[in-house]
């Protein structure tokens, strides 16, 4: 666990090895998120990333006769 401090102006510094892992680049979107007593930081990802993701799906679901 790596401890990181808040500035002045609240702003906070991503470890080098945390933005190195999560593959974060200057510019790219975070959302910040309020969870309890904590804070998440996720990272806003591209919808092109995530071709592929369900690969393997099964898709043969009865549908409704009005939903063909």
């Amino acid at each position: 666990m790596v401890t990181v401090t808040i500035s002045p102006k609240y702003q906070v510094v991503i470890p080098k090895q945390i933005r190195d892992r999560l593959c974060l680049m200057p510019g790219q979107k975070i959302q910040a998120i309020a969870y309890g007593d904590r804070i998440e930081l996720i990272p806003v990802r591209p919808i092109r990333d995530l071709r592929g993701s369900l690969k393997g799906l099964d898709t043969s679901v009865e549908r409704a006769a009005d939903r063909i």
